[in-house]
């Protein structure tokens, strides 16, 4: 073999994956709620993974720019790389919710080199949806070598061995487990010119999504992965020694994968209580003032990157006139800004709005 070998699991690295397993049934039972808020808080947090995966090779959007992007509120400029960025991984996400429950999906090497072209599309200069064929290195911050992948010529070889390991290889062990060795298999090769990163971290999803994990976005670790960038990088090195070394031990940089899956989840379930509790001030706001209670509806959506007539018509199931009417009684309360003119025209949550739900909360 010359892929990673999965470590075996330590008590101490058991007892947190059965800690895991009951946050994920915790946070699967919440995922499943058909809640008004739910859809609101999905767009929220696939967001947030995307701008934190993309963030990590140095990408940088706003919370507001990647929501309205992930989201088709918005369209990436073509010489924008920060925004094509997190559009095509948006794209690349989509995909795999779309494997994930594909009944007849197999793993074939195809499956990877797609899922490159649909993040890296942007990037036409490095061959997106094609192995490398040359010689790659990895620079560190300060312009030293941080990681010497395998030669050109090994790279289909190996992944043809990661590819067979993903539809039979250690099928018993936990998926999270093997969703992170997935990742340590496809950086560690770096089959690609760029995005290697960007794409071991989807596949990474991927791997969650195709047992049975609904909503990926819930359970991927993307986002913590952004903002602890520094760890995310120490466990890698300590795995990969600085080259394609498949004989070490992988077991720090499973039990790191682990450690982040909890903080994660633990940050999930908090956000649902915290997006339930807005979405009750919302709704007691709007009932005291004996207002439709759709208005709950256009108030989430400025709250959430803000929002426009035509996309809080089409959920609340409005004429334009009405949404353009609900509006203008937000905007007479003090509760929404606008913003642009025409048919650009957006409306933003006010100050006095965010600063009321940040009183209730606390």
């Amino acid at each position: 073999m010359m892929i990673y070998q999965t470590p075996s699991i330590s008590p101490s690295l058991q007892q947190q994956l059965g800690e895991l397993t009951r946050l994920r049934a915790a946070l699967g039972d919440e995922v499943k709620t058909r809640s008004r808020w739910m859809g609101s808080l999905r767009r929220e947090v696939r967001a947030s993974s995307i701008e934190g995966s993309t963030s990590i090779e140095g990408f940088s959007v706003t919370a507001d720019e990647a929501l309205a992007l992930t989201s088709g509120r918005d369209v990436a400029d073509r010489d924008d790389e920060n925004r094509q960025a997190v559009a095509c991984y948006a794209r690349a996400m989509d995909h795999v919710g779309t494997m994930g429950i594909d009944p007849s999906f197999r793993w074939l090497d195809r499956v990877i080199l797609d899922l490159h072209f649909d993040a890296c599309n942007f990037q036409r200069e490095k061959d997106p949806g094609l192995w490398r064929t040359g010689e790659i290195d990895v620079t560190g911050p300060e312009g030293s070598l941080a990681f010497q992948g395998p030669a050109g010529e090994r790279v289909v070889e190996l992944m043809a061995e990661v590819v067979d390991w993903l539809s039979d290889g250690d099928l018993d062990v936990d998926v999270v487990v093997r969703a992170a060795m997935a990742h340590l298999h496809l950086v560690s090769v770096h089959p690609f010119r760029d995005g290697n990163g960007r794409v071991s971290r989807i596949v990474q999803s991927l791997v969650l999504a195709r047992e049975g994990l609904s909503s990926p976005e819930f359970f991927s670790i993307e986002e913590f992965l952004g903002t602890h960038a520094r760890e995310y990088y120490a466990a890698l090195r300590e795995a990969q020694g600085g080259s394609y070394q498949p004989q070490r031990d992988a077991s720090r940089w499973v039990a790191f994968c682990v450690e982040a899956h909890i903080a994660q989840a633990r940050q999930r379930l908090a956000q649902i209580e915290q997006a339930a509790a807005r979405w009750r001030y919302l709704e007691a706001l709007v009932e005291g003032r004996s207002w439709p209670d759709r208005l709950v509806i256009a108030l989430e959506q400025s709250l959430l990157g803000g929002t426009e007539r035509g996309k809080y018509g089409g959920e609340a199931d409005v004429s334009p006139a009405t949404a353009s009417a609900d509006f203008r009684r937000l905007l007479d309360a003090g509760l929404v800004l606008q913003r642009g003119r025409g048919r650009n025209i957006s409306y933003l949550a006010s100050d006095l709005l965010r600063d009321a739900i940040k009183g209730a909360r606390a």
